[in-house]
C-alpha cells in the first residue's frame, strides 16, 4: 500500500501551492490491485495539508499520534482503531493513574500491538507527536490542551470545547470555562456537516454520541424546511459505556441488567449541544424534549426522533431529501422502503443508519436513526476528523463491517 501511494505522490503531488487530496480509500478488486479516486483540491496554505512535493511521498508513512487518556473506552477504541491506519502510528499514550503500565494490563486485548507504555501527561514528551486525540474528561482537558505545543492537531473528545456560548458551557457543566481563545479557534466536527471546515482546523471538538444521532439525520431536513422546528422530540437509548469506564454503582451489572433506566431528564448536557447544531441550521433559536436512556448493553445508540413536518411535506418528501443529502456519504446510510434500523447492525463500525416512518397521527413523521456510541459517537469520527485534517482519505482506518452476530 505504501508503494502506491509513493508512486501516486511521485507523479501527481508536485508543487506546495497545489495539493491532491485522494477523496475514497484505497479499494482492492478482486485481483489485488489498487484502485484510487483523487481529485485536486487549491490549498492557500501548506499547513492546511500535508505536502507531497519531491522527497515527501513518504511522510505519510510517518504520522506519529498521541491518545490521552489511552485508559478509558474512547482511548482504546482509538487504539483499536489505529491498529488499521496504514499511516498513523501511535508513539505516545498518557494515563495519569495507570502511568507506567503497559496497555495490555489495562486492556488485555491489545496484547500484540506492541504500543509503548502507559505515561502520566506532565511526563509526556509531545516534541516526537504530530497530532493527538485527547480522550479526557471535560474539564480537565481545557487547561491540558491549553498546555500542548501549537503545531500539534488535535480532536478533543470530551465536551469541553463543542459549546461555543462560554456562558453556556459554565451553566450545564458547573464550572467557568478555562480556555476561552481556543474555544473561539475549535471548530465543531460533525464530519458529514462541517467537512470543509474540519480540513483546515487544527482544533477539532468531536460531537458527542447523542447529538450525532440526532442532527446526522435532522440537521438537511431543517435546512431545507421540510421540518418545523417546534414540538420536535427525541428519545435516545445508549450501551453502558456511554457511561464511561469509572466505577460506578448505578453502573453495576447488577443494577442495569433486566431494565431499562431514564436520566438526565430535562438536564443531560447533550441538549444544549444538540439545540446548538439545529440552531445554526434553522438560523432561529430551536429547544427539543431531549430524554435519553441507559440500556443492558455494551454499545449501541438509537435515538427515536417524533418531527412535525412542513405544510404539504410528506414522509416520502424528508427520505428523498435524506437520500440525496447523503447520497455520497460513505458512512450515512438511508434503509430502503419500511426497513427498521437496529443497533446490532452498526455495532464496532463507523456507520450510521437512518430510516423514517409515517406517523398515525397526520402531518408527523418518527426517525429512526442508530450508531455505535463508541465509534461513531466517539472515536471513529474522531478518527475521520483527524484524517481530514491531516489531508488524508477520511474512512482510513474506519473501513471495517459491523460485527454480527
Amino acid at each position: 500500500m505504501s508503494s502506491s501511494l509513493a508512486a501516486l505522490s511521485s507523479s501527481h503531488f508536485n508543487g506546495a501551492s497545489s495539493l491532491w487530496k485522494i477523496q475514497e480509500e484505497l479499494k482492492v478488486n478482486e485481483f489485488g490491485k489498487f484502485r484510487i479516486r483523487a481529485t485536486s483540491m487549491a490549498t492557500s496554505s501548506p499547513a492546511q495539508g500535508l505536502q507531497f512535493g519531491e522527497g515527501k511521498a513518504n511522510k505519510l508513512d510517518k504520522l506519529r499520534i498521541g491518545v490521552l487518556g489511552a485508559s478509558g473506552y474512547t482511548g482504546t477504541e482509538i487504539i483499536r482503531l489505529l491498529a488499521n491506519h496504514p499511516h498513523f502510528h501511535i508513539t505516545l499514550m498518557t494515563a495519569d493513574r495507570k502511568a507506567g503500565q503497559s496497555i495490555e494490563s489495562v486492556f488485555p486485548h491489545l496484547v500484540t500491538q506492541g504500543l509503548p507504555s502507559l505515561v502520566a501527561v506532565k511526563d509526556a514528551d509531545f516534541s516526537a507527536v504530530d497530532a493527538v486525540f485527547c480522550c479526557l474528561p471535560h474539564g480537565t482537558t481545557q487547561e491540558i490542551i491549553k498546555s500542548l505545543p501549537t503545531n500539534l492537531k488535535i480532536v478533543d473528545l470530551s465536551a469541553d470545547f463543542r459549546l461555543r456560548d462560554i456562558a453556556e458551557y459554565e451553566e450545564w457543566y458547573g464550572q467557568p470555562h478555562k480556555a476561552t481563545a481556543l474555544q473561539q479557534e475549535a471548530v465543531y466536527g460533525l464530519t458529514e456537516i462541517s467537512r470543509r471546515e474540519i480540513q483546515s482546523a487544527r482544533l477539532v471538538a468531536n460531537p458527542g454520541c447523542y447529538p450525532t444521532s440526532v442532527q446526522l439525520p435532522l440537521i438537511p431536513l431543517i435546512k431545507s424546511n421540510l421540518i418545523e422546528v417546534r414540538n420536535i422530540i427525541i428519545d435516545s437509548k445508549s450501551g453502558v459505556s456511554g457511561a464511561g469506564r469509572a466505577a460506578k454503582e448505578a453502573n453495576l451489572f447488577t443494577e442495569i441488567a433486566e431494565g431499562i433506566r431514564s436520566y438526565g431528564i430535562t438536564r443531560h448536557r447533550h441538549v444544549p449541544e444538540i439545540e446548538q447544531g439545529l440552531s445554526e441550521a434553522a438560523n432561529s433559536k430551536v429547544t427539543v424534549s431531549f430524554t435519553p436512556h441507559l440500556m443492558p448493553m455494551s454499545r449501541g445508540m438509537q435515538s427515536t426522533i417524533y418531527v412535525e413536518m412542513a405544510p404539504g411535506v410528506t414522509t416520502q418528501d424528508l427520505k428523498d431529501h435524506l437520500v440525496n443529502y447523503y447520497e455520497h456519504e460513505k458512512f450515512v446510510v438511508l434503509l430502503k422502503n419500511k426497513e427498521v434500523p437496529y443497533t446490532r447492525h452498526v455495532t464496532g463500525s463507523n456507520y450510521c443508519l437512518m430510516n423514517v416512518f409515517p406517523d398515525r397521527i397526520p402531518g408527523r413523521a418518527i426517525i429512526v436513526s442508530v450508531i455505535d456510541n463508541l465509534v461513531k459517537g466517539a472515536s471513529g469520527q474522531a478518527l475521520q476528523n483527524l484524517n481530514l485534517m491531516m489531508g488524508l482519505p477520511e474512512n482510513l482506518g474506519l473501513s471495517s463491517l459491523p460485527l454480527f452476530p
